[in-house]
Parts: C-alpha cells; structure tokens; sequence
C-alpha cells in the first residue's frame, strides 16, 4: 500500500499546475519518435529479403540510421537553445513524418539508406530538446519525469514493432512504416496546441554556435565519465536491439512472430523499468540502482548463448530489459550537472558523441555474425557489462 500511495503522489506532482497536458505530449511524440526507429529491427528480416541484404549489410543500415541521429543531437541541442525547445519539437515530428514516408516508398536499397538517414536526422531533433523541456518544468522532478517520458517510448516499443511484423506478415513491410506517417502528425499537432511559448535567444545564431563555454563542461570528471558510461552502455544496447529478433529466428529457430513478441516484450518491461529507475536516481542517487541494473543485463547477455529451451529467453528478456533504465539515471545526472544557457548544446554534444560511437556497433556486430560467431558477439557485449560495472564501482561520488 505504501508504494501505491507513494505511485499516486509521484503521478499528482507530474500532473500538478497544468503539467500533465505538456508530460503527454512531449511522451507521445518520444513514443513515436524511437518506437519506429524501434520497427527497424523487427522487420529487418524482411528488408533484408526485399532487398537482398547480407547481415553485415543490414547491420550497416542501422548504423546509418542511429548515425544520422547522433549527428543531429548537437545542431539539436543549439537550436534548442537559441529558438527554445517548442519549434524544435514540432519540427521534427513534420520531419519525421516526411522523411518516413521516403523509407515507404524507396524502390531501391540506395534510396532505403538516403531515406532512413533523412529519418534519423528529422528524428534527432526531438532527443534534446525533450530533456532540456522537461528540465524547466519539473525541475525538482527531474528523474520521475523523465522515466515517465522515456517509458512512455517503451509503450511503444512494445506495440509498435509487432503491429508492424503483423503488417508486414499480412500487407507488405512499406505498410509496417507507413501506418506511423499520420501519428507522426498528430504529435505535432498536440505540442503546437500544449507546449508554452518559451523566449528564444536574443542573439545571433552565430553566437550560438560558438563552444567556448560548453568545452569546460564536457571535461567535468564527472560529466566526462557519465559519457563514458553512456557510450559503453549505446555500444550494449544499439547492438542487442538490433539483432535480438534475428538472433532468435536463425541461431534459436524461433519463429517470426514469437521473436518479434519477445522483443515487444523487452520494451513492455521498460514500461516499468523506466520510471522505477528514474524515482529510484531522485530518492537513492546514481550508484546503487546502476550496479543492479547492469549486473542484471550483464547475466542475460553471457547466459543467452547457451539458452536451448524456448521458454528460456522469456527470463533472460526480462533480465536483459534492465538495460532500459540505464540512461534514464545517468542522462537525468548529467542534465542537472550542466550550466544553465548552454545545456542544451552541452547535452547535444554528449549525445552525439555516445550515440554516434554506439551506432558502430550494429554494423560490427552484424559483420561478426556473418562469419558465424553470433553466440560469440553476445559474450562481447556481456564483457562490456562487466566494465561499466568497474566503472560505477570505482566512482566514489556516486
């Protein structure tokens, strides 16, 4: 009972002084804005059959993708701080739908790549600025907040990519995208109707462009570790996430449909995860909820190989989906840490260094399947488990 009143005060606060209409929105457009870079995944199997795609190959667009998202978080994170986050936020929903509606109509594997990487950027807009808005308006609520935000993007993970391989399976793999064009829309509507009109920067873009005040920042000890932590953890999931449902089907003889349930199930858990991890950073600090949380994902990924039986990986999904709540704690630590003025572009530089060196890994990860050590690159990522355990271990001031 007193965890369910404590849920029921944490939700009141989120909702108190008109709040909760902006929480929404801003979670609705997170919600599409990774649960469709999220269907990429799920229907790789059937891009890679419409296009003749090796794994090294389909690894690669996903690079693509997550590459093209990273590169857009730093002219993100200054937009966000010169124009104020409500146009950024509106923009990028316009953009993502436009550029998802190329990925639907590509005829060519070459037109795929150009489009999913005009998508990555439309969608990098929104990565930013969702924080830095969420910092201004529950700033003593920072964690919940943001677990709430990014688990509202797990619902959609959860859904959107087996709506999608049922779409796929049913009508065709273009429809497993386009049906998320209109929401797309809808998004952009709702933060035009409910976000405030914040002040944009009075000076010239120029001015923002410049990093001198943001470099002192980034070389924080503290600030140059969480990146670190991050890039580990972008290294760990960018690679897991995009070869689970492919793993399954063709090194554990899965079907489709269950593989892409299961992975559906992996975000679900995040739906908790989440928000569990974001209150646990406000009440205990960093330290403690990251060394269970890794140490969960690390058993899931060096156990994985030599799981056999099908119901073995319903467990070790739920243990690996502890990987979710990672950046929830350590990017709401690194948010209070910056300055003020600059932190939008301080974040936007974090997050494309750590999501730019993380979106290497599926295409590495891919080419070592090709050549038939699969189990082998889960050992690997398991291993780096390992180091961000030493890492969180060895930090005295978390």
């Amino acid at each position: 009972m007193r965890y369910l009143t404590n849920a029921k005060r944490a939700v009141a606060d989120l909702r108190s002084g008109g709040r909760g209409k902006i929480l929404l929105a801003v979670a609705f457009g997170w919600f599409l804005s990774i649960s469709v870079r999220m269907i990429y995944p799920a229907l790789l199997p059937h891009i890679r059959g419409a296009y003749d795609l090796t794994l090294t190959t389909a690894g690669l667009l996903l690079t693509v993708l997550w590459i093209a998202y990273a590169a857009g978080q730093l002219p993100g994170g200054i937009l966000a701080d010169w124009t104020g986050e409500r146009p950024l936020l509106i923009a990028s929903s316009l953009l993502a739908a436009t550029m998802l509606a190329l990925v639907v109509v590509a005829e060519s594997a070459i037109v795929l790549f150009l489009a999913t990487a005009l998508f990555g950027l439309g969608t990098a807009l929104y990565g930013v600025s969702r924080f830095t808005i969420l910092d201004k308006i529950y700033s003593d609520q920072l964690g919940t907040a943001t677990g709430a935000t990014m688990a509202a993007g797990d619902v959609g993970n959860a859904v959107m990519p087996p709506a999608a391989g049922s779409l796929a399976v049913a009508v065709g793999w273009q429809y497993g995208f386009g049906f998320a064009v209109p929401l797309f829309v809808l998004a952009a509507v709702g933060l035009w109707r409910t976000l405030p009109r914040g002040e944009s920067a009075t000076g010239p873009l120029r001015e923002a462009l410049s990093l001198e005040d943001v470099v002192p920042s980034l070389s924080h000890p503290a600030v140059f570790r969480g990146t670190v932590l991050l890039v580990l953890w972008a290294v760990i999931i960018q690679a897991f996430m995009g070869f689970y449902p492919t793993y399954l089907v063709d090194e554990k003889g899965l079907s489709s449909q269950a593989s892409t349930a299961l992975f559906g199930f992996f975000f679900a858990l995040g739906i908790l995860m989440k928000p569990i991890a974001g209150r646990a950073y406000d009440s205990v600090g960093v330290r403690i909820p990251l060394l269970a949380l890794v140490s969960s994902a690390g058993l899931a990924l060096v156990a994985l190989p030599v799981a056999g039986e099908a119901w073995l990986f319903v467990p070790l999904t739920v243990l690996a989906s502890t990987l979710l709540g990672f950046e929830t704690i350590v990017i709401s630590d690194l948010t209070s840490r910056l300055p003020d003025g600059t932190r939008g572009t301080s974040l936007g530089a974090l997050r494309t260094v750590y999501l730019a060196l993380g979106a290497m890994s599926p295409v590495v990860f891919g080419a070592i399947a090709d050549r038939g050590y699969f189990d082998e690159a889960f050992l690997v990522i398991g291993a780096l488990a390992g180091v961000i355990l030493l890492v969180v271990f060895a930090s005295i001031d978390y």
